[in-house]
């Protein structure tokens, strides 16, 4: 597809956000066996209920604007996936382990955040109020994302230093 106007894009870049999420639905599960902190595992099988709802989300979106989804493969999610899937390959189950897919994970959300970003902005600027107000709650469902991440994160050095001294 030829990318010419702010529509084009838009629509490239949707579909490539519809990618990235489908491909979580499949990595998510993967990183929750991985996990050894239980409060990180629920914490991935949690998000992949959210991921499930924001596929869904983007299902709405295009029935409602009438825009049909391109079938493109996110080649930057699918590079950090496999970031992630290397660590639970080279990293035995285990604390080190755990705080990987904390990084990893948040590598993603962050990918995701500047995704959905620049689509409420094309958005706002198509006029597509609903698209902008659908994609915003997936915006905030990733930032509460990365926030509780970073608590996992916290804790994770406040509970390893406790064993240490």
């Amino acid at each position: 597809m030829a990318v010419k106007t702010i529509e084009d894009l838009f629509i490239h870049e949707l579909s490539d956000a519809y990618s990235a999420e489908k491909q979580m639905t499949r990595s998510l599960p993967k990183m929750a066996r991985a996990a050894q902190d239980p409060q990180l595992a629920e914490a991935f099988e949690r998000h992949l209920e959210e991921t499930q709802n924001q596929v869904l989300r983007i299902d709405q979106l295009a029935e409602q604007t009438g825009i049909k989804l391109k079938r493109i493969k996110c080649v930057a999610m699918e590079g950090l996936i496999e970031e992630g899937k290397d660590l639970i390959d080279e990293i035995d189950k285990g604390p080190v382990l755990d705080a990987a897919l904390i990084g990893a994970a948040q590598k993603v959300e962050h990918y995701e955040i500047a995704s959905y970003t620049a689509l409420i902005l094309m958005a706002k600027q198509l006029g597509l109020a609903e698209a902008e107000q659908l994609l915003g709650e997936t915006l905030a469902e990733e930032k509460a994302t990365d926030e509780k991440l970073g608590q996992l994160a916290a804790a994770a050095k406040v509970d390893e230093a406790l064993r240490a001294a």
